[in-house]
């Protein structure tokens, strides 16, 4: 993937098409786009209904001939067609007459790191089909890294941990390049089922996949005091009727703690291949939690308890890789030059 910052400042957009939300980096107009990437199309004739929040709202409440897809899975595109027919929705007609002007025009986009090659070719394609001539790949661990204003380029250990919709990213990067990374396949996605199973297993309620969010708020205890027991609201599994049960809010913090543990493996696996040098400056300056992700119960807490290292949540973890990426377009990051020293 790209690594040349000369590269970046020839682009003129920064895109972070997530599984989660799609944002759009324009240069030197900051962030234009950011929007959950859901479409909703007709069936019967293909036609694009909605897309971002209207076709978010619409998810479970769909006849039968409208259907809500989502094209990009685990920060991959697995839908090209639909990813291209919701970014050109989503950027609108001015912007993308904009970009056609410039036949040069370069676009930088994020992709998690480890990619496969298949997935750096869609991502490539559906860049390319809205009118990119070139396309830039970065990957999103060192974005997340810039965006949290962290020295990355500096010769000392900086540690991101990107919690993401489908995936969670860890990596430990030094001189601008990542030393030891790993990806766990565990998200918000895996600790929504987790609250989801529990509530259908100890209450016998099924409840919608939009209301596990405010759950997840009120567990953080954002107001300093957690309550004891929260009121849900769903459907009832033997008669199908709506009802309402309170929840104790610990049995819930239990629930999520299996799919927890491991984001607590990777990064222990990450610590492990890095050299002592590396984990002795990390001791000092922490790990900083990046990504849609980053504010899930009990993670801050968590990590700190199994890694004896401070824990840092970024100021805007939802948005660190794209405002990464755009600062690396807009020429904000220098790199440390070190000239060689042979005659």
């Amino acid at each position: 993937m790209t690594i040349s910052l000369a590269q970046l400042r020839r682009c003129s957009a920064a895109i972070d098409i997530g599984a989660a939300r799609t944002r759009v980096y324009v240069k030197h107009q900051g962030l234009v786009v950011d929007e959950p990437t859901v479409a909703a199309i007709n069936t019967r004739s293909g036609a694009l209904l909605a897309v971002g929040a209207q076709a978010e709202v619409m998810d479970g409440r769909t006849p039968d001939y409208i259907r809500v897809v989502r094209p990009v899975s685990n920060g991959t595109i697995v839908d090209i067609d639909m990813a291209q027919r919701l970014l050109r929705t989503l950027v609108g007609d001015k912007l993308r007459r904009t970009w056609r002007r410039r036949p040069s025009m370069r676009a930088a986009v994020c992709l998690p790191y480890g990619s496969e090659p298949l997935a750096q070719r869609a991502a490539v394609e559906t860049l390319t089909g809205l009118g990119a001539r070139r396309v830039e790949l970065v990957d999103t661990l060192v974005a997340a890294a810039v965006g949290s204003g962290l020295p990355v380029e500096q010769p000392e250990a900086t540690m991101i941990v990107v919690c993401g919709a489908g995936t969670t990213q860890v990596a430990v990067l030094s001189l601008g390049s990542i030393v030891s990374a790993e990806t766990v396949p565990v998200g918000g996605n895996a600790i929504d089922h987790a609250v989801i199973q529990h509530l259908r297993l100890h209450h016998e309620l099924m409840l919608a996949g939009q209301a596990v969010r405010p759950l997840q708020m009120i567990l953080s205890g954002g107001d300093g005091s957690t309550p004891g027991s929260t009121e849900v609201h769903g459907r009832d599994v033997v008669s199908g009727m709506a009802r309402s049960v309170h929840v104790d809010t610990e049995r819930v913090r239990d629930a999520i703690t299996t799919p927890l543990t491991s984001i607590l493996d990777g990064i222990g696996a990450v610590l492990r291949r890095c050299p002592p040098d590396l984990v002795a400056d990390l001791g000092e300056r922490g790990i900083v939690l990046a990504g849609g992700s980053a504010l899930i119960p009990g993670l801050e807490p968590m990590i700190h308890q199994a890694t004896n290292m401070p824990v840092h949540t970024a100021d805007r973890p939802d948005t660190c890789a794209v405002m990464g990426l755009g600062a690396m377009i807009e020429g904000k990051v220098q790199p440390l030059h070190l000239d060689p020293m042979d005659p």
